[in-house]
């Protein structure tokens, strides 16, 4: 029996199943007729139960599977999240699953203790993806509600960063699930253009006939204004780290992950922000 055949014969897990890239990859995997477990807190909707406090939601939730997308909890850099990660992983591997696709995140080549962990695991196949900033935060996360109020008032300065489209992560993610050759490679992706946060809330204002700015403030400001808005301060510490890194320069370069993995080009975020935009999600307020 080859690595394909076990792998055709067993169920698709996909930690995170309703998050921005999961429920993604879920709809892709489904597409392709697979198998496909659900992994979320919830098990309503034919959810797949599957808590990383809970333990004892894990051992069901690998049952019969064999390839799992792990996003993780957390920071894979936090040393929490990389011991849940090793724990899960050898767990994965006791259960029988030959091949794990690792969600991570972009950080300067240096390789994270949870990615370690998967690597380590004894797992027939991993791949890891490091990602740079989601273009899908303007509409589905951080920056969706100040779009709405028309500023985003954030920390980034005028960093550049490579936004990735979220649909070219989900594909470089069911391809390293599905087929064969992404074994062992460690995929940075990002998208094809640099723009600074500012470049990319103007871009967004064309494209939904709004006047949207972008206020660059100070770490301190950036706190201050977040912990009257009632964000947890540990998000908080988060993504002040994150804005660090893209206003210090660390995140200016392009990455060539999606070439190496789907053979094309990644989309521009360009094509993501006019088909948002179409959408009406970005459209003003009616008071």
């Amino acid at each position: 029996m080859t690595e394909n055949d076990v792998l055709r014969d067993a169920d698709f897990l996909v930690v995170g199943g309703t998050g921005k890239t999961g429920r993604r990859v879920v709809e892709r995997l489904r597409a392709r007729g697979a198998a496909v477990r659900v992994g979320s807190r919830s098990a309503e909707d034919g959810r797949t139960r599957f808590v990383w406090e809970e333990e004892d939601t894990w051992g069901p939730a690998l049952e019969g599977v064999g390839a799992v997308y792990l996003v993780p909890p957390g920071e894979l850099r936090s040393p929490s999240s990389a011991e849940s990660v090793k724990a899960f992983a050898a767990r994965a591997v006791a259960a029988g699953v030959r091949r794990i696709v690792l969600l991570s995140a972009r950080e300067d080549g240096e390789l994270l203790d949870g990615e370690r962990a998967v690597q380590e695991s004894g797992v027939a196949e991993w791949t890891i993806l490091r990602p740079s900033w989601f273009a899908q935060n303007f509409s589905e996360d951080f920056f969706y509600r100040p779009i709405l109020a028309g500023q985003v008032r954030i920390s980034t300065g005028d960093g550049l960063e490579p936004f990735i489209d979220v649909e070219d992560i989900a594909d470089v993610a069911v391809a390293a699930l599905t087929d064969e050759g992404h074994a062992g490679e460690i995929y940075e992706l990002s998208g094809p253009r640099l723009l600074t946060f500012g470049d990319a809330i103007a871009e967004i204002g064309r494209a939904a006939g709004r006047e949207l700015s972008y206020v660059p403030l100070s770490e301190e400001e950036f706190t201050a204004e977040w912990t009257q808005l009632g964000t947890p301060p540990p998000l908080i510490a988060v993504l002040n780290r994150l804005f660090g890194i893209i206003r210090d320069g660390h995140n200016a370069h392009l990455s060539d992950g999606v070439q190496r993995a789907l053979g094309r080009e990644p989309r521009d975020i360009a094509e993501y922000i006019e088909a948002t935009a179409a959408t009406g999600v970005w459209a003003e307020p009616k008071a």
